[in-house]
């Protein structure tokens, strides 16, 4: 990426661009903000996040603001078919760096409601997924993540059966992401938000940091192309994102 380009805000996107070192400190504090309004509003507060390693720091952040945890949501955006206590779960992921301190009392909502083999087909575990999903609420903050091949959540760019699920019109909340070749650290099948259902949130935060993943930002921030998945998010009006970039 060119060291010169630097993304603007325009319509619905706004982009914040911090000293990477403050970025989860920052961040965390406009979430919890969000979700405190949320609470006062309408007595609870839904926040939902994505897995992997990168919001680990952001985890950590949040977990120690004092607002009423106990009347917070947290959903997933994503999740790897395996049981909850699995160590690649995203749900013992999220106990184990945001479920903690004071964030102890928010509540999780599975995406995978078994904690031991066998589970149900993947599709399967869409539906119910899917109605969990729905019986929280709305997200009032939804957590994304980037990767360098341009997916966002599991809506990887050779996904079979993408198109499906970026079609605003599919009135599925989640669905199966099978990969002919999944990642090789992670090579489970994968129950993901659709891009409609992602887009239902009241805001929507994507924080980037490293010149990979900005020179991916980069190609994204022209046009959606379903070879970069996040184009789709960075590229629509209808629900407000927030980005937020390291330098």
């Amino acid at each position: 990426m060119s060291s010169a380009w630097h993304p603007e805000s325009r319509g619905t996107l706004t982009v914040h661009t911090v000293s990477q070192a403050v970025l989860n400190v920052r961040l965390a504090q406009d979430i919890t903000q969000r979700l405190a309004a949320a609470i006062q509003a309408r007595g609870f507060a839904v926040l939902s996040v994505s897995g992997g390693k990168s919001p680990v720091a952001l985890f950590e952040a949040l977990r120690v603001i004092d607002i009423d945890w106990s009347r917070v949501r947290v959903t997933l955006v994503d999740e790897r078919c395996v049981p909850r206590i699995h160590p690649d779960s995203n749900a013992l992921l999220v106990q184990t760096h945001l479920l903690q301190d004071l964030a102890a009392k928010a509540q999780l909502v599975f995406m995978v409601a078994s904690a031991a083999d066998p589970l149900s087909p993947p599709p399967v575990q869409a539906k119910v997924a899917g109605i969990a999903l729905s019986a929280a609420g709305t997200a009032d903050v939804l957590v994304l993540g980037m990767g360098t091949d341009g997916h966002t959540a599991s809506l990887f760019p050779e996904a079979p059966n993408l198109a499906e699920a970026l079609d605003l019109r599919n009135a599925q909340s989640c669905v199966s992401i099978e990969l002919k070749k999944p990642p090789a650290n992670a090579p489970y099948a994968r129950i993901t938000q659709t891009l409609a259902q992602i887009l239902s949130s009241r805001h929507i935060v994507l924080p980037l940091t490293g010149p990979d993943k900005l020179n991916t930002l980069q190609q994204a921030w022209k046009q959606a192309t379903p070879a970069l998945p996040i184009s789709f998010v960075l590229q629509q009006t209808q629900t407000p994102v927030a980005l937020w970039l390291g330098n």
